[in-house]
């Protein structure tokens, strides 16, 4: 995974670009992201929301945490996630990668049925 240098725009517009369309979780990726900016959440609670297997949650938060997308508070089952103060500096790259990917998304998904 990417390592990304605090002040950086470059460095996050790469990460964020990667992390959110670089891979098929990209889009659970970024509905985390979006949750999680409302309000702190457990992988159950992100589990339930994304209407998504435990392990899925799981997975792609681990991967957040990976790339100091989100930092984790507490221990185990209420482990809570929150977003990163990198993060939350560099929102505006979150929003205009996330508004340039989300109608690909809803699209990709119509021709698939």
């Amino acid at each position: 995974m990417a390592v990304v240098h605090p002040g950086s725009d470059t460095s996050w517009k790469r990460l964020l670009w990667y992390v959110l369309a670089g891979s098929r979780g990209g889009t659970n990726r970024g509905r985390i992201i979006n949750l999680i900016r409302t309000e702190p959440r457990n992988v159950n609670q992100l589990a339930e929301a994304l209407d998504v297997h435990y392990r899925v949650a799981e997975h792609h938060i681990r991967a957040l945490e990976k790339n100091h997308i989100v930092i984790a508070s507490g221990e185990r089952y209420g482990r809570l996630y929150f977003l990163s103060p990198e993060l939350e500096a560099h929102m505006h790259i979150f929003d205009e990668i996330w508004n340039k990917i989300q109608p690909q998304s809803v699209e990709m998904k119509r021709e698939q049925q």
